[in-house]
């Protein structure tokens, strides 16, 4: 064990691990990057298959975005928005403008995924205070929603293992069937039991749409809910119907954004503009924290008045706007341009659709999820039954172990195999990265199990 391994299981709590399992292994210590690949402290080198837990775009220690947060430093590091305004962030605000849907016009920043729903919920109750209609209180979420981690974005979140003991602390969504949900992915037809989720909806809407102050939905993909798909047309009948019944729809766009499904943001995959949008992940390149819930000019208007009216919208973060953060998020928006990079995207979705097909063939390979590059490799212990593995197995934990083997880090969530590769990958380097999850699926589940107890989730 090294010092800094040492001095990790001494000091630090780490985000969703079980710390007695963490603390009584060995662990893998990073020291160092460049491009799309890791360096551990021995000087081992890993792709990094889940870009840093889908935040990292370009590449590691991209020469642009350090340049641009060099130069930032040599001006301000960090001044406070609260009376004040920065170049980069006001910069930055016009170029979210630009790319965004049709519609959203303004930013509010914060400093994570999370903040960046928070802000939407909090800015969409209000607007409706404002506006008179002071019943319209609830939201309407999906069933295995994610939309972070504070309390406002956990009681709108559904998944139980995540949520459940918080629940004296939430307030309470409406939650209806999501068209990727359990019962949709045993259909022969998704898009008809898709259909069918947008009918209850609908009925939601019609009988308390007077209640109803916003929907939020994570569009075309439930990330944490392991890469599940919805159904083409069903975020464009969402939109339809939220306009319909006057309710406000808030996409969340933290995983999807910024090139993850093939498009600058999977909203434009059906032509949808939201009210709101929050942003974070891939905004800063995967350098920096940052967050901007995008909204607009109607509901920005709504909050105009005196002083004396208090219709301000009391919500803020110390280090809204962060200058730095925002100077590496106008250089990640810049390669985007200059680079072409969603102009490219396409011959490296299908080359990881050409690999997907075959581990797709693998036994114990049940449901192969694929939006843009983002993909759930779902893995079951009887596929043609879809019958599930033992929670207490921990086989995606197991594939995602054998990867690193072989050079690779990747996540799973429970027994999906999670593979979100940066963008700046190469059709041959996703090839590689996708043969390594075959052949460690392969080794591990057409193998006799070791005892279950040898291996924990938290493990990775």
């Amino acid at each position: 064990m090294n010092e800094t391994e040492m001095k990790d299981k001494q000091f630090v709590w780490h985000p969703f691990t079980q710390m007695k399992d963490w603390v009584s292994r060995p662990q893998m210590v990073i020291s160092a990057a460049q491009g799309i690949k890791l360096i551990d402290t021995d000087g081992n080198e890993f792709y990094d298959g889940v870009s840093s837990l889908w935040v990292n775009i370009h590449g590691h220690r991209k020469a642009e975005i350090d340049q641009a947060i060099v130069e930032q430093l040599g001006k301000v590091a960090h001044t406070t928005m609260l009376g004040l305004a920065n170049i980069p962030a006001s910069q930055l605000a016009e170029q979210l403008v630009a790319v965004a849907p049709p519609g959203l016009t303004k930013v509010f920043y914060s400093d994570d995924g999370s903040t960046a729903v928070e802000v939407a919920l909090k800015m969409a109750f209000q607007y409706w205070q404002h506006k008179g209609k002071t019943g319209k209180q609830k939201f309407i979420a999906l069933e295995q929603a994610y939309h972070g981690d504070t309390v406002g974005t956990v009681s709108v979140g559904g998944i139980d293992l995540f949520h459940r003991v918080f629940k004296p602390l939430l307030f309470t969504p409406v939650h209806i069937p999501a068209p990727s949900c359990y019962h949709c992915r045993l259909s022969s037809d998704q898009a008809v039991c898709g259909m069918q989720c947008v009918t209850v909806l609908e009925q939601v809407l019609a009988e308390h749409h007077e209640e109803i102050a916003g929907m939020v939905i994570e569009p075309l993909v439930q990330a944490a809910a392991g890469m599940l798909m919805s159904p083409p047309g069903y975020l464009a009948k969402i939109r339809e119907l939220t306009r319909k019944y006057d309710v406000l729809l808030i996409v969340d766009e933290v995983a999807t954004g910024f090139g993850r499904t093939g498009k600058m943001f999977a909203c434009e995959h059906e032509q949808v503009s939201p009210d709101m949008m929050t942003l974070s992940k891939g905004i800063t390149g995967g350098y920096l924290p940052l967050a901007a819930t995008l909204t607009t000019q109607a509901i920005y208007d709504a909050f105009l008045g005196d002083y004396a009216d208090k219709k301000t919208f009391y919500h803020g973060h110390s280090y809204t706007g962060n200058p730095l953060a925002c100077a590496a998020a106008l250089a990640n928006l810049k390669i985007f341009r200059e680079e072409r990079v969603i102009e490219g995207l396409a011959a490296k979705i299908a080359a990881a659709a050409a690999k997907l097909e075959q581990i797709g063939k693998l036994a114990h390979a049940g449901d192969v999820r694929q939006c843009g590059l983002i993909v759930g490799i779902e893995l079951m212990q009887d596929k043609d039954r879809k019958a599930p593995y033992p929670w207490e197995q921990a086989v995606g934990a197991r594939v995602c172990l054998q990867a690193r083997k072989y050079g690779l880090i990747i996540r799973p969530i429970g027994d999906v195999v999670i593979f979100m590769p940066p963008l700046a990958s190469t059709v041959k380097e996703i090839e590689e990265m996708l043969d390594i999850i075959h052949r460690s699926i392969q080794e591990v589940t057409e193998r006799t199990f070791i005892n279950s107890d040898s291996l924990q989730p938290t493990d990775l």
